[in-house]
């Protein structure tokens, strides 16, 4: 296997010394770039365009023609998963992803299928391959999933909510019923990141969105014990793989976090990244936390609030820089090369082996 040109990322993921402080931006393939907003006339709807895997791909490297970015990652949605499992997923315009079916007994939970990504998400692995011929090995390419407890809230609520009540009800009236779903979902995402993994991935992320819904007594019984499942069945598999996990909203955890084995941790922007670095000290990278609404504002700010992190952050390796969740479709693309360029440039002289 060829050595990937900008290896930065994956340095920064082991904690070892970098030129620059390497960026990537979630959710950096999307509406706020208007090349994305006409691929997606061109597939239809967004469902369709996660399910092609040459038009995934063109969504993939948009951001890294036009951005000096130091990761891609792939194009397609958390909601992959139980949509193979036969809930039926759509995205309704304006109200966001909705399941024909949900899921609120345990006959339900016992009715899902066991999944072969390979056969059931295979559309997913042809884009992973099809993405690493495009990039030639200038970038490394992040894989993902969504984490077990986040797919369960959907796929119980049967879309998205304000407050997840549905979800929240089952966790404290029925937690077999949960716990089975969670233990099914956890075998599911094991292996649709192992077979991304075996496609070509170079490194797999575990979004859970949702995690800051619970308290940090729930968070660790119902999401963070479900997530380690996964990472260290990853880890004895692929142990070269680096691993990032992101529970929003979850810095109460943030220690046990470090505990799972994880290679990097991902924070919000509620969330200091000096104060989480104490906390984890040298066990985990960090990536994060910039506000996404940052980018909003003028290029001078942009560029302070950049400085900032970075400095923050301090002379330590193991430093990620990225937003605390995805940028917004509103933002001007010229903010995000500000970005960019500031986080590459503070950085390069802030960098240490240390």
């Amino acid at each position: 296997m060829k050595a990937i040109q900008n290896d930065r990322f994956l340095k920064a993921l082991r904690r070892e010394p970098v030129d620059h402080t390497p960026i990537w931006i979630m959710r950096q393939a999307g509406r706020y770039l208007p090349e994305y907003r006409e691929l997606r006339k061109k597939a239809g709807d967004f469902l369709s365009l996660c399910k092609n895997p040459e038009l995934a791909c063109e969504a993939t490297m948009q951001p890294i023609r036009r951005f000096d970015l130091d990761a891609a990652i792939l194009f397609s949605d958390i909601l992959t998963i139980p949509d193979a499992m036969g809930l039926g997923l759509s995205f309704l315009e304006g109200e966001g992803p909705h399941f024909a079916k949900t899921i609120r007994s345990m006959a339900d939970v016992k009715a899902l299928p066991i999944l072969d990504p390979n056969r059931d998400l295979g559309y997913v692995m042809q884009a992973v391959k099809t993405i690493k011929r495009e990039l030639h090995n200038k970038v490394p390419l992040i894989g993902f999933s969504g984490s077990p407890w986040t797919l369960a809230t959907y796929m119980i609520e049967g879309g998205s909510s304000k407050d997840f009540n549905q979800a929240k009800a089952m966790l404290y009236k029925a937690p077999e019923i949960m716990k089975a779903l969670l233990t099914s979902l956890s075998q599911a995402v094991t292996d649709y990141l192992a077979a991304q993994i075996d496609a070509g991935v170079d490194v797999v992320m575990i979004f859970d969105t949702w995690g800051g819904l619970l308290t940090p007594e729930c968070y660790r019984e119902f999401s963070l014990h479900y997530m380690q499942q996964v990472v260290s069945t990853l880890k004895s598999r692929y142990p070269a793989i680096p691993i990032i996990l992101f529970s929003k909203g979850c810095a109460h955890s943030l220690t046990e976090m470090a505990d799972t084995g994880a290679s990097a941790l991902g924070i919000d922007w509620t969330t200091s990244i000096g104060k989480a670095r104490k906390l984890v000290g040298n066990k985990v990278a960090l990536q994060g936390n910039l506000d996404p609404s940052v980018l909003y504002a003028e290029p001078t700010k942009i560029r302070s609030e950049a400085a900032r992190i970075i400095h923050e952050f301090g002379r330590h390796p193991g430093h990620i820089f990225n937003l605390g969740h995805g940028i917004h479709p509103g933002i001007n693309p010229d903010h995000v090369a500000t970005l960019i360029d500031e986080v590459h440039s503070v950085s390069s002289n802030e960098s240490s082996s240390t």
